[in-house]
């Protein structure tokens, strides 16, 4: 397993483990019919806030352990100019960028 698969699962196992930890202390936390209403206007968005982010953690961690690592990049060592020409100088009788008329 690569690291990136290995960090992957770690995400996905403890996303998973605090999901089920933050539901068990809801759940179990006492009588709710005994709550005014607005601890239940605070705890509702509060739940479906930590459990949307656990479920993208959890969905993030199952993509990294489930997806099989890159190739490595192989790179090409640029070849070298065998040789260099230089140019021959522009005469009086041709401008530069023209070329000479031969007869």
């Amino acid at each position: 397993m690569a690291k990136d698969q290995a960090i992957g699962a770690l995400i996905l196992v403890a996303s998973i483990g605090l999901l089920l930890f933050y539901a068990y202390l809801y759940l179990a936390g006492g009588a709710f019919l005994g709550q005014p209403l607005w601890w239940w206007a605070l705890v509702i968005p509060v739940t479906v806030g930590v459990v949307g982010i656990l479920a993208i953690l959890a969905w993030i961690g199952w993509t990294m352990a489930t997806t099989p690592p890159p190739k490595p990049i192989e790179f090409e060592e640029p070849k070298a100019e065998t040789s260099v020409t230089p140019e021959a100088p522009a005469t009086a009788e041709t401008a530069p960028g023209q070329e000479e008329k031969k007869a």
